[in-house]
């Protein structure tokens, strides 16, 4: 296994690469609806708070894993793990949390991927229907539009193929002439080109209703609704803030390995932080809800995923200037998804490299074939089954997208906060000009942290109970028997990924440290 690591070309790439793995569609695709139909200022409350409690503190822990892996020549997660929690328990234990971490994020960086490259597909098809004027069309409404494209094998696999090639160019020309040219472009767009939609957003003034405006949008956002708060909208912000800073997935690790031994990672996390909230709260919320608001009111904002796909292209069709506004929305939607799926998609070629000697461009063309097989289940459901209820997108993401990340933040934290204990908090410290104090380690890392991610598991699986999700059937195709087979085919997917990664990680971390693990001493260090 090479030792030898490619390093980030500079601070500022280094930064805008770790933002644009955090800023992705998650900020302005799936944040304005998730806000919008969990009460809105009622689901600030609980996002805040979760983001104190879990969100900064996780990525303190996920940029130092990454960075102590690094010394050690590793870009995936398995190793990481097993390095700092061979410090607190034995080397075979230390291998088993290792090949579970691993595992979980084989599954997210492989099957988030499976279907996150389809959206961004869907973005890039929409910014061209939205110069084209593809979707203006009077007579036909958006939301049939939206069935036709989806079950449209020209639309689909064109687009879909093209975000796959742009993230295996990025990902196959390396650390600092890849990924790194990608952020510095795209990174500087994204913000460019949402400035540009807030001014004109709050410029629309009330073209519909005199109580209807992007004031009111906002302040129906922004006003705590403390009557309102419930379990649903705290465990849908605490999901959020895992979704949208890109925690649990192995990848902010990942690019952390890439950094020198002595590179802050308090103060790199941080700004990664605000560059991401910044890019969410201030640009994904002051654009779709308020546009939503201004032309459909409050009862408007309960479209869910349909918010960007359906109710703002109805809203492009009747706005002036909408078919910009729309090319600007859908490309902006489409850079924020490749500069967070280039992540996903670097952590399996860094896998491919570090357990099978591949070289980065033979690696990077392995994950393009295999993003294809994994994403052709997405891809043809709605074109076979002529619905657009995609049930197997659903089932994956359910699991992977919304539970399995919450459970490998838990077994990150305890590792750094419980096994590993004060000496990850020495090793956070190194080379960093703020430094994280004695209390926060103890009061968040150690406590607040892990205790809140538990509460998170289990509120989050009596959910997923209540809701039906556990059944052989589950509640949501009840009514639909020709969409159970790619339920169960989606389950078998994401099963079969976890044993393949568990195998992978374990064998990985035997392979480097076979010694340590038959004398159950550590013997190797750096």
């Amino acid at each position: 296994m090479a030792e030898k690591r490619e390093n980030w070309g500079s601070k500022l790439g280094l930064i805008l690469a770790m933002a644009g793995n955090a800023v992705g569609l998650g900020n302005f695709w799936r944040y304005p609806y998730q806000a919008a139909k969990n009460g809105g200022g009622a689901f600030m409350i609980p996002y805040f708070g979760a983001l104190i409690l879990m969100g900064i503190p996780l990525m303190f822990v996920e940029w130092n894993l990454g960075r102590y892996g690094g010394k050690y020549g590793h870009g995936s997660l398995g190793p990481m793990v097993y390095l700092q929690a061979r410090e607190g328990v034995s080397p075979k234990t230390a291998a088993i949390l290792g090949g579970l971490a691993g595992a979980i994020a084989l599954g997210v960086t492989v099957l988030v991927n499976s279907y996150y490259n389809h959206i961004i597909g869907w973005t890039l098809g929409y910014a061209v229907q939205s110069i084209t004027g593809g979707y203006m069309d009077p007579a036909v409404s958006t939301g049939e539009f939206f069935v036709n494209y989806i079950q449209s094998p020209v639309m689909v696999f064109t687009f879909w193929i093209a975000a796959l090639v742009i993230l295996g160019l990025a990902v196959s020309g390396g650390i600092q002439k890849g990924i790194e040219v990608l952020a510095k472009f795209m990174m500087p767009t994204i913000y460019i080109f949402g400035i540009i939609l807030i001014i004109r957003t709050l410029t629309l003034g009330s073209p519909v209703n005199p109580d209807w405006s992007p004031i009111a949008g906002l302040n129906y956002i922004w006003s705590p609704r403390w009557d309102q708060l419930s379990w649903t909208a705290a465990l849908a912000a605490a999901g959020q803030i895992f979704f949208t800073l890109s925690l649990g997935m192995g990848i902010i690790c990942n690019y952390a390995s890439y950094l020198k031994p002595d590179d802050d990672i308090v103060l790199s996390g941080i700004t990664t932080v605000a560059l991401n909230e910044v890019a969410e709260v201030i640009l994904g919320g002051t654009i779709a809800i308020p546009i939503a608001y201004t032309f459909l009111g409050e009862a408007g904002l309960s479209a869910g995923v349909g918010l960007s796909f359906i109710s703002l292209p109805n809203i492009f069709k009747t706005m002036a200037g909408g078919q910009l506004m729309g090319a600007l929305w859908f490309l902006l939607l489409a850079f924020a998804g490749v500069t967070s799926a280039v992540a996903m998609y670097n952590y399996v070629v860094a896998l491919l490299e570090e357990s099978f000697g591949m070289g980065k461009k033979k690696a990077a063309f392995a994950v393009f074939i295999m993003y294809i097989i994994v994403g052709l289940p997405v891809a043809l459901e709605p074109i076979l089954t002529k619905t657009a209820d995609l049930a197997y997108f659903t089932e994956v993401d359910n699991w992977v997208g919304n539970y399995l990340l919450v459970v490998l933040g838990l077994i990150e934290v305890i590792v750094a906060g419980w096994i590993m204990g004060n000496k990850n908090r020495d090793e956070m410290n190194y080379g960093s000009y703020w430094k994280v104090p004695n209390w926060f380690f103890k009061a968040f890392i150690q406590f607040l942290t892990p205790v809140s991610i538990i509460i998170l598991l289990v509120m989050s699986t009596k959910t997923f109970i209540e809701s039906g999700y556990f059944k052989f059937v589950p509640d949501f195709i009840a009514a639909s028997p020709q969409l159970v087979p790619w339920v169960q085919a989606g389950r078998l997917v994401v099963l079969g990924v976890l044993v393949l990664g568990f195998i992978q990680a374990y064998k990985t971390i035997k392979d480097k440290y076979q010694v340590e693990l038959e004398s159950g001493k550590v013997s190797i260090r750096k």
